[in-house]
């Protein structure tokens, strides 16, 4: 063949390559400009010596290196925190994906009209916005005049007084808001499940967690895996519960997550750089955790 005729060959191929990138670009464009330009900011800042004095113009900015992250990790309270945060968006994922994967299943069994009760009741907790959400939860567990006291005979308890029940209250109020997404979804896998293979399982002698754990969870690993990362992303970085539910972090700051540490650092105490940084260091450990599962799902040879 002529190199004439090689380079018409390979020019559509080439054209093709690109065409997907060309569909692409107007949304990597706008993805561009609303996360990779705000990211190389806080990077940035994390590194400079960047406080109140640096915003006025009184000081000159300043080159730090590592400087920012060298004290926040040698800051004892900084380690608590982020041990507090890990364990804490542990529970809350653990909790969103067992109330949502229970009540996905309940919706396979019950009729169409409480099936819809369940679906609408659960979608309005979706929807509601978290400020007001958290405020509806605090007045329901008020220690004055909440119901939920009176319900449990807990007189006048407070519930955001000691850090475990503050930690709890807002876990529940975490929850609430987060199930339906795995509900929803979870539903919509299992309806995509074949009938016979259920049929099978039943005929086998198959209990339900029998039938969950062998049978559903294995064609469902795909969905379970998004709503994990999802899940993981959003209750590592909950900040508008822990604020409004425990007045800013609790007392003494002792129901403190990294993005409340983080606005603190930043805005209250003028440490910019120093709050960046800490934003910084969830960005890496969110990566982390996703890189983390997507490296082992690829190994037991599941598509992503």
């Amino acid at each position: 063949m002529s190199p004439s005729g090689r380079r018409q060959v390979n020019s559509p191929l080439r054209q093709g390559r690109w065409t997907p990138w060309l569909y692409l670009a107007p949304a990597l464009t706008v993805l561009a400009g609303l996360l990779v330009y705000p990211v190389y900011q806080l990077g940035l800042i994390s590194f400079l010596e960047y406080t109140q004095a640096q915003v006025s113009g009184g000081e000159p900015t300043s080159f730090q290196g590592l400087g920012n992250y060298a004290e926040l990790f040698s800051d004892s309270r900084f380690r608590e925190v982020l041990l507090a945060t890990v364990l804490f968006a542990a529970a809350c994922v653990a909790g969103t994906l067992t109330v949502g994967c229970a009540l996905a299943v309940l919706l396979t069994r019950v009729r169409a009209v409480p099936r819809l009760t369940l679906m609408l009741a659960a979608l309005g907790a979706w929807a509601t916005p978290a400020v007001t959400g958290s405020t509806v939860w605090v007045f329901l567990f008020d220690a004055d005049s909440g119901p939920v006291n009176r319900v449990l005979g807990l007189g006048d308890f407070s519930w955001t007084y000691g850090r475990m029940s503050a930690f709890a209250l807002v876990l529940f109020e975490v929850v609430w808001c987060s199930f339906p997404l795995v509900m929803v979804t979870v539903y919509a896998g299992i309806r995509a499940v074949p009938a016979e293979v259920l049929e099978a399982a039943a005929l086998d002698g198959a209990s339900q967690w029998r039938t969950w754990r062998s049978v559903l969870t294995p064609m469902l690993r795909p969905i379970l895996l998004v709503v994990t990362v999802q899940s993981v992303i959003w209750d590592f970085k909950v900040f508008t519960q822990i604020y409004v539910m425990t007045g800013g972090g609790g007392i003494a700051g002792q129901n403190l997550v990294l993005n409340v540490y983080a606005y603190q650092k930043a805005f209250a105490s003028s440490q910019y750089s120093l709050g960046s940084a800490i934003g910084v260091v969830m960005l890496l450990i969110l990566l982390g955790v996703t890189l983390v599962h997507l490296r082992l799902l690829a190994r037991k040879g599941e598509a992503l």
